[in-house]
């Protein structure tokens, strides 16, 4: 599997032809056909690309891209747009989007665009240094080491992995069975109260409070998601 992408286009042609040939090219595909159902899927469920109309019914592209870089996502978006006029292209990347393609686009180009993002995509600290603050707690994510009222954090190899799997999909609900493959390499399959655990030493060693904590919140019956 190449990646996870979100598809919102209220188009079905286009959004069947897309998604086709996305699959076709190893990519897992989402779809929503408004810009309501668009945020919600955007930070519910986690994802490594959002493709993401300009045209949407209930709520345009660009409010839906503000409004999902506002919630704390740095997913990456490419916006698609029947508009030629530059102001809508600057005004796109403006709010956040990564990058856009103007309808009638050229296939080999949508997915040259697709694989560019996706390439930047893996790594995704906070700015250009890999370093991560919230609250009293800052983190290094290049050099893997934490720090809590500047007095460093000991955290095991893997819940520093988790951590940092939270900062990088920050906003968006993940559950155990996303943790337990993509932290921890695990069959999705096979049932463990691993994440639980972690969770709960993160906590304890991130929180003020463990028991009523501030950033690693619980989603009940879907799993956690980390709110700086």
């Amino acid at each position: 599997m190449r990646g996870n992408v979100l598809f919102v286009e209220d188009e079905e042609a286009l959004r069947m032809t897309v998604g086709d040939r996305l699959r076709n090219e190893g990519y897992t595909v989402e779809y929503a056909v408004n810009g309501d159902e668009g945020f919600e899927k955007a930070t519910q469920l986690p994802f490594d690309l959002i493709i993401l109309d300009v045209m949407l019914p209930k709520k345009s592209g660009f409010e839906v891209c503000k409004q999902i870089r506002d919630a704390g996502l740095i997913t990456p978006v490419l916006m698609l747009t029947a508009r030629g006029q530059t102001s809508d292209k600057v005004n796109g990347l403006k709010i956040g989007a990564d990058d856009y393609v103007t309808k009638p686009f050229n296939m080999l180009e949508l997915m040259a665009r697709v694989e560019a993002l996706l390439r930047r995509a893996p790594f995704r600290p906070a700015d250009q240094t890999g370093v991560f603050d919230f609250g009293s707690i800052h983190v290094d994510l290049v050099g893997t080491e934490a720090a809590r009222d500047g007095v460093p954090v000991n955290l095991s190899a893997r819940e520093f992995q988790l951590l940092r799997y939270f900062i990088e999909h920050r906003g968006a609900t993940l559950s155990r069975e996303e943790l337990l493959r993509q932290v921890w390499g695990y069959n999705a399959d096979m049932y463990t109260r691993t994440v639980d655990v972690h969770v709960a030493g993160l906590r304890q060693k991130l929180e003020d409070d463990p028991k009523q904590p501030k950033f690693i919140l619980t989603v009940q019956g879907l799993g956690y998601k980390f709110k700086a």
